[in-house]
């Protein structure tokens, strides 16, 4: 494992992902929302399938699930927190929408209890509680701040939630690309059912848009690829906090977002939280073994 390269991967995986959300919110400012996560999955989708064709162990035996029910409903998590979450950039921004969307990896945390039965001390406990603190923070009930728009990408976090954590249920005896070819092709099926009578003409100027956005899609994907292929997790995870970074240097430069203090302050002590609970996992796994 090279883990330093690894990190580089990941950084670069995270800014391409932050990019892809970005030409996101310019697309669905301008196109029903259904039908560019329509064409972002088509994309996604061929990517998938030419890694499948290009397996050594032949397109049937690589995409061959054991578990065709929980691969389905991973796909439908999938599409609808891709959907919801692009319909609130269009609504209160990226940056808002990530600040909150960052509680995700706790929300993991909170569900791997009871779902998956992992032992959780009262130290990762504790940070969930941080994290959802963090989220009050920015949406500041009571006070008129944030409309119902903003609960949003907490909705899509609780969603993403439960697809990772019905990935990891199924990674117990499921291979690694089954679990990735499925979503993407369900998902794509799915997505065209629902954007396709939502098509819009797409003018000429936003071709290249369109061709930047399945260009960045694929690149993304491929990247955080070989970011799990040469490096562990662990040690490149904590890094994938960078999206709230990047998201935030795009939202100020090209959408003209605010960054208000109070957005810092739960962001911080989200991003805090789940940095500390990563930390705190790879302790507890150091002292079992």
């Amino acid at each position: 494992m090279n883990n330093r390269k690894g990190i580089l991967l990941m950084i670069a995986a995270i800014a391409a992902f932050a990019v892809q959300d970005a030409l996101s919110r310019l697309l669905a400012g301008r196109y029903n929302t259904l039908m560019v996560v329509m064409i972002r999955y088509w994309v996604f989708a061929a990517f998938v399938m030419i890694l499948a064709l290009r397996r050594p162990e032949g397109l049937r035996a690589a995409i061959r699930t054991r578990r065709p029910g929980a691969q389905t409903l991973r796909a439908v998590l999938l599409v609808i927190e891709i959907c919801v979450m692009v319909y609130a950039y269009t609504l209160i921004g990226l940056i808002n929408a990530h600040a909150v969307f960052a509680v995700c990896p706790l929300i993991v945390l909170a569900l791997s209890g009871p779902i998956l039965g992992e032992r959780l001390s009262w130290q990762r406990w504790a940070t969930v509680g941080v994290g959802l603190i963090g989220v009050l923070i920015i949406l500041r009930p009571g006070q008129g701040v944030f409309s119902w728009p903003a609960l949003l990408p907490l909705i899509t976090a609780l969603f993403f939630a439960a697809y990772s954590v019905l990935t990891r249920l199924t990674a117990r005896d499921e291979a690694f690309f089954p679990s990735f070819f499925w979503p993407a092709s369900l998902g794509a099926l799915l997505m065209t059912a629902l954007g396709l009578p939502q098509w819009q003409a797409i003018q000429p100027a936003d071709g290249a848009i369109f061709a930047a956005y399945a260009g960045i899609s694929i690149l993304s994907n491929w990247l955080l690829q070989k970011t799990y292929q040469v490096a562990e997790a662990s040690a490149v995870q904590p890094f994938a906090y960078l999206h709230f970074v990047f998201i935030a240097l795009l939202g100020l430069t090209f959408f003209d977002e605010a960054l208000a203090l109070p957005v810092i302050l739960g962001a911080a002590l989200i991003i805090a939280a789940g940095i500390y609970s990563l930390w705190q996992a790879q302790a507890e796994s150091k002292a079992t073994r």
